[in-house]
């Protein structure tokens, strides 16, 4: 696909073609993986470490990249191993690119003036190693700390997604605090549809929000008043978010939103409702959980038009 496709453009294209809104999230924890695969490590390295990592999440994308239309991967889990989790995160965005997926990269990056800049580029920028199509950033140190991001995702084409409403259960300790009559995070979504409303292509602009689905009354909310951002809603699965508590973040067509399922997919060999497949057989069980969740939005949400 061209790399100057708008972001929007590209994701829409992605979801119409899966016709779902599924995100797989690709978090390695060492504790939680198959088996099958921690046995592939030889020595106990963090290099050693890094290649079962990319390992793991290589086989999860053999697995899901014919049925959902974005990963995720989380960068903390390949930054605790030092250089060697950097090169695998940088092969495993790579990969996954390679077959056809979106790739969000959950950095969660921020800071201010040439600092900023330098995130962006890192990982946005057309000669970063790391080249993900779109980036979780804050937006706690202001707007201006956001411009050099949106600058180097419009000229690539990558998007971003901004921290609104996460799905942790402290996360309103700031982000509810009332500011002129209306919650930080109304005035967080106000800003983030000012920048996505200014670059919209076919109603969506490249900046989008990060709402947590374990507040669906916010998401509904957050929805209108951004109505020119795709939302990427963590909290699915193990965190207690269902497909009826996302119903709300989807426009009228099914799209405008993406749905985030980490644990609950790349380890559903730990589940019990996934124990009839054998310890070796984890990618089936991996493959049951995504298409158990995809008929689950598409049963409870707007999905299911698409």
């Amino acid at each position: 696909m061209n790399p100057v496709t708008p972001f929007p453009t590209r994701l829409a294209q992605r979801v119409r073609q899966c016709r779902n809104p599924v995100v797989v999230g690709l978090d390695p924890r060492w504790e939680q993986l198959p088996p099958a695969v921690a046995a592939e490590l030889k020595a106990d390295t963090l290099a050693d470490r890094a290649g079962v990592f990319l390992s793991f999440c290589r086989e999860v994308i053999d697995v899901v990249a014919d049925l959902a239309p974005a990963v995720k991967p989380q960068a903390a889990f390949f930054e605790q191993l030092g250089s060697a989790g950097m090169v695998a995160l940088e092969q495993t965005i790579a990969y996954a690119r390679q077959k056809g997926l979106i790739v969000i990269l959950d950095g969660k990056r921020n800071d201010i003036g040439s600092t900023a800049e330098a995130y962006a580029q890192a990982y946005l920028g057309a000669d970063s190693p790391w080249r993900s199509d779109a980036l979780t950033v804050s937006p706690y140190l202001g707007g201006d700390s956001l411009e050099p991001f949106c600058q180097v995702a419009g000229e690539r084409g990558a998007g971003l997604f901004v921290l609104v409403k996460t799905s942790n259960p402290g996360g309103g300790h700031f982000q509810d605090l009332v500011a002129n009559g209306r919650p930080l995070y109304r005035h967080v979504a106000e800003h983030v549809e000012q920048l996505s409303k200014a670059a919209a292509v076919d109603g969506y602009g490249p900046t989008g929000a990060v709402v947590g689905a374990t507040y669906p009354a916010q998401l509904g909310e957050l929805r209108a008043a951004m109505p020119s951002a795709w939302i990427l809603v963590p909290g699915y699965g193990s965190q207690g978010g269902t497909a009826k508590d996302v119903a709300p973040a989807f426009d009228e067509r099914g799209l405008g939103a993406l749905v985030n399922n980490s644990r609950g997919i790349i380890f559903a060999h730990a589940k019990k409702e996934f124990a009839r497949f054998a310890p070796a057989d984890w990618q089936r069980a991996v493959e049951a959980a995504t298409r158990d969740m995809i008929e689950q939005l598409r049963a409870e949400t707007t999905a299911g038009r698409l």
